[in-house]
């Protein structure tokens, strides 16, 4: 079992930038993926940005060069870097632990709401 926190939401105006957290309650040294989906209100939950246990990263087209996704297996963390936010990143997001493939989620933590607004 893997406990997952999420943090570092909030609003932010556009242009801004923001970093998410997921912290998990053991070592991530050999979960096979983890990373993030968002949902926006009235939408379905769609993949934003994952990282594999060997630092291999995969990104949705629409956050291609603004996001970044990294890892630190010495503090069990996972951090989204979010530059160049834009309206249509606000979302709820949501960390989650994959132990198979790579957008495949075994492991969710509770959202946290990213808001870009003027």
């Amino acid at each position: 079992q893997v406990q997952l926190v999420g943090s570092g939401g909030g609003l932010v105006q556009p242009g801004g930038s923001l970093r998410l957290s997921c912290a998990a309650s053991r070592s991530i040294f050999n979960i096979y993926a983890m990373g993030w989906y968002r949902q926006a209100p009235g939408k379905k939950r769609e993949s934003v940005a994952a990282i594999t246990s060997g630092s291999i990263t995969y990104y949705a087209d629409s956050v291609k060069g603004r996001f970044t996704i990294s890892r630190d297996n010495a503090k069990n963390t996972v951090y989204l870097q979010m530059n160049s936010l834009k309206p249509e990143d606000t979302a709820v997001y949501y960390c989650y632990a994959g132990r198979t493939t790579i957008w495949s989620a075994d492991y969710w933590g509770q959202g946290t709401q990213v808001t870009v607004s003027s």
